[in-house]
């Protein structure tokens, strides 16, 4: 027993003695590289270099927010000017039908369209200046009559403005009504002609022939008396106070 107790204490022993040289070594090591740093001399560290970071920065001010603020959020293209759209165009105004001229009279006070809102009204004496249904009489002459419509003048030639009436055709020969057989003995009334007396007044006094009416020029009735004016489509008629 006494034997292994001291196998062990000499095993211990032979531990302790090897750690013991080991960390003298470790020490002499270290000594060793101190001693070697200490030798050594110092370099001085090399200044750092200078870095560009550019100009400083603008101060902030209340301005510098204006693009943002006029750059509307809640618009497509972020523009904060209100477009505002312009009134449509009113309907262009359709022409009327333009009234008929049944002639012209070149009276001693000035000329006279015989003229009628449409065809089958009531015509009358237009002169210059007067107005027929829409349009307002501007200029006429032998050739051609200016009326204006909506301020904008139109030009027409007396050709294409005068009613010459519409003569009906003619019916098949075989439709065609066959004169009534006039009883043996009985007397055909001649058509009665138009009275010798002024029709309707055309403006300033003077008054309009009668349809049918061929009583002569100068002929005397009612206080007026008939004139009878050669023009290039035809003879105007015409009754003036005496």
């Amino acid at each position: 027993m006494k034997r292994k107790l001291l196998v062990l204490d000499l095993v211990f022993m032979a531990a302790i003695g090897a750690a013991t040289w080991r960390l003298r070594q470790d020490w002499l090591a270290a000594r060793a590289r101190e001693q070697k740093l200490a030798g050594q001399t110092a370099r001085p560290a090399s200044a750092p270099q200078a870095v560009n970071i550019g100009p400083p920065p603008h101060a902030v001010t209340a301005t510098g927010y204006a693009d943002i603020t006029e750059k509307m959020l809640f618009s497509k293209d972020r523009n904060p000017t209100v477009i505002v759209e312009p009134p449509p165009a009113p309907p262009v105004k359709p022409m009327p039908p333009l009234p008929v001229l049944y002639g012209v009279m070149n009276l001693v006070d000035g000329t006279t369209a015989i003229m009628g809102e449409r065809m089958g009204a009531k015509h009358q004496g237009i002169r210059l200046g007067q107005k027929v249904g829409e349009f307002t009489l501007v200029a006429v002459n032998r050739e051609e009559i200016t009326l204006e419509w909506d301020g904008k003048p139109i030009k027409k030639r007396i050709e294409e403005m005068i009613d010459r009436g519409v003569t009906p055709a003619a019916p098949p020969e075989g439709n065609m009504p066959r004169p009534a057989a006039t009883a043996p003995g009985a007397i055909v009334q001649p058509k009665p002609k138009a009275e010798a007396a002024p029709g309707i007044e055309i403006g300033k006094g003077v008054k309009a022939c009668q349809p049918g009416d061929a009583s002569p020029a100068g002929t005397a009735s009612g206080g007026y008396r008939k004139i009878v004016t050669p023009t290039p489509f035809g003879n105007s008629c015409r009754w003036e106070p005496i």
